[in-house]
């Protein structure tokens, strides 16, 4: 193999470290949390993470069984065929006592950040005031909202947009007679990689529409 081949093959690895630092931090862990979940030093797990050191496959199958995943998510390559839904053929869903429905548009692959989806929500609904880490943006594809961001109100209609930082306290409601469409797209862990629903959100104040219920424990909603 020549050594520009060699280059080029070289560029096309998955390079692991960044994909054991991005799954940490979307599940919050602290690398002391990740060593003590994986029986590995902290000193080495860094070393992983910047690609100065590479796991044996036992280290590997640790960090990933701490980590909630397989051991393809630091090996498999995504293939554009799996980046690709057809309109037909999307996921749709809802959350159990909620009538807002969910059409899931982002994939899974080693190292996404985005999720996104498409709510129908219907006339006289109200969401629950919520902060989480990460960031949202919204786009109105139908209808109209009414959009609270820190306290202060915003009615969007089809065409509108609003990009905002999680941790700042919002919610949003639909007090119109027609249902409205929401394109929702966000750097939130939604799903694991066995499609369990996974998010950190701390509730802010009690849901409006109680239409679901914050568990006591977490106090986490399972929804953008």
């Amino acid at each position: 193999m020549s050594s520009s081949t060699a280059r080029a093959a070289t560029a096309t690895e998955t390079k692991i470290g960044a994909l054991i630092r991005a799954r940490r931090r979307q599940l919050g862990l602290t690398l002391q949390q990740l060593g003590d979940k994986s029986n590995l030093s902290v000193g080495y797990l860094s070393q992983v993470e910047r690609d100065h050191a590479t796991p044996t496959l036992g280290s590997l199958a640790g960090i990933a069984k701490a980590l909630g995943v397989g051991l393809d998510y630091f090996v498999a390559q995504p293939r554009a065929q799996d980046a690709l839904t057809r309109s037909d053929a999307r996921p749709h869903f809802s959350i159990s006592g909620s009538s807002v429905s969910y059409e899931r548009l982002g994939a899974e692959f080693p190292g996404n950040q985005l999720s996104s989806f498409i709510l129908t929500v219907p006339p006289g609904y109200a969401s629950e005031t919520v902060s989480h880490e990460g960031e949202e943006l919204i786009y109105i594809l139908e209808g109209s909202i009414t959009q609270f961001l820190d306290g202060q109100a915003m009615v969007m209609t089809a065409g509108d947009s609003l990009h905002y930082r999680g941790n700042t306290p919002h919610a949003w409601s639909n007090p119109n007679d027609m249902p409205a469409k929401i394109l929702w797209t966000g750097t939130l862990t939604i799903f694991n990689g066995g499609d369990e629903q996974t998010s950190r959100f701390e509730l802010v104040s009690p849901d409006k529409s109680a239409a679901v219920k914050a568990p006591a424990r977490a106090k986490n909603k399972n929804r953008p």
